[in-house]
């Protein structure tokens, strides 16, 4: 059974950090692709970011309104993938869930404002 379990969001002020984890399990974690996606209120699911093994590099994709604020990366040996989230907005509020395929958690609530 896949189980995706996502941890570290919270409240937070504007400009503020924030380290999302997304512990694994029930699939081969090394070698798939993972997302982190998430959910403003009263708004549809928006994708983040990505991240896809080639070969034995990481490719790394981010949506606009993230790039160059937020960071994806994992740890294979532990099973979990992580979001550094730095710089963080008001419309970064949301429910931040970790995705594989049309597979996601339950997600961690961010919360950002002042």
């Amino acid at each position: 059974e896949v189980q995706l379990v996502e941890s570290g969001g919270g409240l937070v002020q504007p400009g503020g950090s924030l380290r999302l984890s997304c512990a694994a399990s029930g699939f081969t974690f090394s070698t798939a692709a993972m997302s982190w996606a998430r959910q403003a209120p009263g708004k549809g699911l928006e994708w983040v970011a990505n991240i896809s093994l080639a070969g034995v590099f990481n490719i790394v994709k981010y949506a606009d309104s993230v790039k160059g604020r937020f960071t994806i990366s994992r740890d294979n040996a532990k099973n979990t993938l992580y979001l550094q989230m730095n710089s963080l907005k008001p419309e970064d509020t949301g429910v931040y869930y970790c995705t594989r395929g049309s597979e996601r958690g339950q997600g961690t609530q961010v919360t950002v404002s002042s």
